[in-house]
Parts: C-alpha cells; sequence; structure tokens
C-alpha cells in the first residue's frame, strides 16, 4: 500500500489527504497541534524536529510539505523548517513535494508563467524563491527528488485567506467589505481543491519532477467574485470597496500580519493574471469554475486562523 506523509494541517492537506486515502492509500498527517480527518494518522510534531520526522516517514513513498508558519515569521522560521523537511526526504528517499505561493516572482509585467525568473524583492518572497532554488540544487545534485506547485490566492471551503476571511463574511451579512486590495481588477485564485488535486497529480507522474508547476487558476477581480457569491447566497448585492492606506497602515497596528501586506502590493492593487495551461495540459488538472467553489465555500467550513497563527 503506498504510504504518503503530509506536513500541515490546512484546507488543501484535508482535501490532499482524502484524494490519497479515496485511491486506497495511508497517509500520516503531521501538525504541531495533531489536528487532522479522522481516517488518517495524526500526528502532533513540530517538522523542525528532524530526527523524530525522519523516523516517522521512513518508508514514505511522498512527503508533501504543506507547512505555513505564521505569515509575519516567514524570513526567520520558513528556512529550518523547511530544510528540516527536506533533510527527512532526502534520508528517506521520499519524493519531495511542495506547496508554495507566487511571491518568489517579484514584480512582474503581463501575463505570469513558470518560465519567469525568481526576481522577489521583498523578504518573503525571496525566502519562497530560496526554498525551491535549494530543493533544485539538492534535485540536481541527485540526492532529492523534488516538484513544487505554485498556487495563487486561495478560495474554497476552509481556504485561509483574505477573500474568506474580509469579504465572504460581510457579503452574505449584507455589509461593507473593506479588502486591502484593488477589487475591479483581475486576479488569479486557486482553490484549495485544486491545489490539493495539482499536488496529487504531479506526485504521481515522473514528468514532474526537477520543475515548479502553476496550480489551476481562475483569474476574477473581487467584485465579481463578490457578486457571484451574492448571487449564489441569495444575499443583497455586494458593497465592495479598497481599503486605503491609512486604513491598512492603522489595521497594522493591531496584528503583525497587516503590515506584511505591503510586500504584495503589486499582487494586490494591479492586474495579476497567471497562465496555468502547463499543468493542465500535462496533466489534465482543470481550475474548478468559480461558481463550483462559492458553493463549495457555503457549505463548507471557513477558518481563518492561518491568517495570523501556524
Amino acid at each position: 500500500m503506498p504510504f504518503h506523509v503530509i506536513v500541515g494541517r490546512g484546507a488543501t492537506a484535508h482535501n490532499l489527504a482524502k484524494l490519497l486515502t479515496d485511491a486506497g492509500d495511508r497517509v500520516t498527517m503531521v501538525s504541531r497541534s495533531g489536528e487532522g480527518p479522522g481516517n488518517v494518522e495524526r500526528v502532533a510534531l513540530d517538522a523542525g524536529e528532524t530526527d523524530r520526522l525522519t523516523d516517522l516517514a521512513q518508508g514514505a513513498d511522498t512527503l508533501f510539505n504543506l507547512a505555513m508558519p505564521a505569515y509575519h515569521t516567514w524570513p526567520e522560521t520558513v528556512p529550518p523548517l523547511f530544510g528540516s523537511i527536506q533533510t527527512a526526504a532526502e534520508r528517506t528517499d521520499a519524493t519531495y513535494v511542495m506547496l508554495s505561493n507566487l511571491y518568489g516572482y517579484g514584480p512582474v509585467e503581463g501575463t505570469l508563467t513558470e518560465d519567469h525568473p525568481l526576481a522577489a524583492t521583498g523578504p518573503k518572497g525571496k525566502v519562497r524563491a530560496q526554498m525551491w532554488l535549494n530543493a533544485k540544487a539538492a534535485h540536481d545534485a541527485g540526492r532529492i527528488r523534488v516538484t513544487e506547485i505554485r498556487a495563487g490566492q486561495f478560495i474554497g471551503a476552509g481556504a485561509f485567506s483574505i477573500f474568506n476571511a474580509m469579504v465572504q463574511p460581510k457579503v452574505l451579512a449584507g455589509l461593507l467589505a473593506l479588502v486591502p486590495a484593488a477589487v475591479d481588477v483581475p486576479h488569479s485564485f486557486t482553490s484549495v481543491d485544486d491545489a490539493a488535486a495539482a499536488l496529487y497529480a504531479v506526485a504521481h507522474d515522473e514528468r514532474a519532477l526537477g520543475q515548479a508547476w502553476h496550480a489551476p487558476m481562475v483569474v476574477h477581480s473581487v467584485r465579481e467574485m463578490a457578486e457571484r457569491l451574492a448571487d449564489l447566497a441569495d444575499a443583497p448585492p455586494p458593497r465592495v470597496e479598497e481599503m486605503s492606506d491609512r486604513e491598512l497602515t492603522l489595521l497594522g497596528n493591531t496584528a503583525p500580519i497587516w503590515e506584511e501586506l505591503w510586500e504584495t502590493h503589486h499582487m494586490s492593487h494591479r492586474p495579476f493574471v497567471v497562465d496555468s495551461t502547463r499543468i493542465t495540459d500535462t496533466f489534465g488538472v482543470k481550475p474548478t469554475p468559480l461558481d463550483e467553489t462559492l458553493k463549495a465555500s457555503l457549505t463548507g467550513t471557513d477558518d481563518t486562523r492561518a491568517l495570523t497563527n501556524a
């Protein structure tokens, strides 16, 4: 029976675990809290404890890295954590599959593809880029087999996202939603279901190794998404406005995460369009239509704790 270890406990991790267990595979989910679905082995472990993680991953076919430290701590916490997970993959000969985002590219002009260089200018983007470069170097040296999925802003049931935290509840309540983003320009979003499907696909195909892949994306403005959500929920017409710089600055006094959003201003305040056709053409993983994802978010459980917690 194939055996997989997932480091992380968010919605994407839960959906990935379901895909694997539905295929008859054995799954162990690792997180500091030890939380996870009931049909997998759940282990409370800090994945930075390399020896213990290595012991747990012995015999694993795949080691999935879906870890998400607190947002504002990435430059300090991500390198040792990801280094530990990569080391465990090297020691156990498990295929190493990473879930990342688009920060590592930095500001880009035009449509973003996987061929764009990793040219991040901010600390979170730089560390995300370096984690891939470290893993890719180990792959090229023959020490590991690795691939990476780069997702857009998450949407869907249980997604840890600005949309789920700041837009959806306000729209459903008929209240004004203030958003730290331009609300009428196109943005690229990935449903947590599609991120899981992408991770599953690349873990099962040798063609994925040594490369990074964009997860399936849908491209919409925040206002378009809010309007579709309101229609689906039979809620009042949504009121959605861009948060002013002053409002975001004041919000930064309440929790450190908000101050961190300035680094990704280029992704949130001007058109940010990502091409995800490569993963569709290669593995057949397609983006879920927006209405389907929003319907799932209305019936699922939205959990925004990861905006402030690991």
